[in-house]
């Protein structure tokens, strides 16, 4: 049995952009860290496979003829998480354990927790009970997965798994609240009342942080910018204070290493200067806004105009993505926005408790940090046509 101060539990979220993991009650998790890792091939013979391919591989060391059994030969995967992910490594592929919030690669999943718990907190998970944030539409094989390698495997004395929407809520001190939570991989809205998830509320849509960065890289791109990742340039004085940009050539860099670079860096523009509109984005309105300088780290300085408010504006009218140029194939165009999220999630409840839940409305996700969202979202939901109370 566990209970009261001195339990010392273990709290881990893996998140599509990240993994957060700490102490149970800590104001802030001891580590963060990406929730991709780096992925590369090796291939080498199991130690059973030696002596029978000796033996019977048919090989002729005088004549220099090849085995013939080459399939003993056994190919491994060697995950690279947290820092180790910053090298460029030839041949590494970065593999992401979810898609849409929901866990498809419980491999990787299980190297990320081995290093948040071995690596960062340095911790033997078997003498810590295990609390698991996961989101509010995971099924249930999904948490008998989870279960089974928490116990299996790590072997924990406790584990208990909490909806994501519930632990937003009980944070704010709230036991009833509406949870919009702006993540990396998507955007869900939940009801929670009296500490449980109302399943009938939950909505989605695919349009969350990852996808407003990848349309900000796109919109950059179209208008000439080239964004140079870190691991493909150096700077060399040519003289005291005057540097040149030299670039460096790694032909064997997979794309899904330089696409993750690249978003690294778009991702820190996106922060850095975008803002949510106060009314919905106009192209011909927003023509003449004026500029934001950023500087990349190959030196070069470019000027944010109009994208800075057109690419949030997403998250409240989606259609606004397919103006994009190459953006054609992302996300979903008849995804809603987020005010008509919300009210949606409010009239699948009942009746009773519907003016309570728009009475406490919670942001959670890192896409919430955006600069005014707070006011335009309270802005559209109360002066809503939609909008249906007791």
């Amino acid at each position: 049995m566990y209970g009261g101060d001195e339990v010392s539990a273990i709290v881990i979220d893996v998140g599509s952009y990240s993994c957060k993991a700490g102490y149970a009650g800590d104001d802030t998790p001891k580590c963060v860290f990406p929730s991709v890792v780096g992925s590369t091939e090796q291939t080498g013979d199991t130690d059973e496979a030696k002596p029978e391919k000796e033996a019977d591989s048919g090989s002729d060391p005088k004549n220099g003829s090849k085995p013939m059994d080459v399939d003993k030969a056994k190919t491994k995967r060697k995950y690279y998480v947290g820092q180790e992910l910053e090298f460029r490594r030839d041949h590494m592929e970065v593999i992401s354990p979810l898609k849409d919030g929901t866990v498809t690669d419980w491999e990787v999943v299980d190297n990320i927790w081995n290093h948040a718990f071995r690596q960062r907190l340095l911790i033997n998970p078997e003498e810590h009970p295990m609390l698991i944030a996961e989101p509010s539409t995971n099924s249930g094989q999904q948490r008998e997965k989870a279960a089974e390698l928490m116990f299996e495997k790590y072997k924990v004395p406790a584990l208990f798994l909490a909806k994501n929407a519930v632990l937003t809520s009980f944070a704010s001190g709230r036991a009833t609240s509406l949870v919009v939570d702006c993540g990396g991989g998507s955007t869900v809205v939940s009801a929670v009342h009296d500490g449980y998830v109302l399943q009938k509320s939950v909505a989605t849509s695919p349009i969350g942080g990852e996808f407003l960065t990848d349309c900000m890289m796109k919109s950059l791109e179209s208008k000439g910018v080239v964004i140079r990742p870190k691991y493909s340039f150096k700077k060399k004085e040519v003289s005291p204070g005057d540097y040149k940009v030299v670039d460096l050539d790694f032909p064997n860099t997979t794309d899904s290493y330089r696409l993750y670079c690249m978003r690294a860096i778009t991702s820190d523009i996106k922060e850095s200067v975008c803002r949510v509109p106060d009314t919905p984005f106009d192209e011909v309105a927003y023509a003449n806004v004026p500029t934001t300088s950023y500087e990349l780290p190959d030196g070069q300085t470019i000027e944010v105009g109009a994208d800075r408010f057109k690419i949030p504006d997403i998250l409240f009218n989606p259609y606004l993505s397919q103006t994009i140029p190459g953006i054609d194939g992302f996300g979903d165009s008849t995804s809603i926005g987020l005010p008509r999220m919300v009210l949606d999630s409010v009239n699948r409840c009942d009746v009773d408790i519907r003016k309570e839940l728009l009475s406490n409305i919670l942001l959670s996700g890192g896409s919430s940090s955006i600069l005014q969202i707070k006011e335009r979202l309270e802005k559209e939901v109360l002066e809503s046509p939609l909008k249906m109370l007791a």
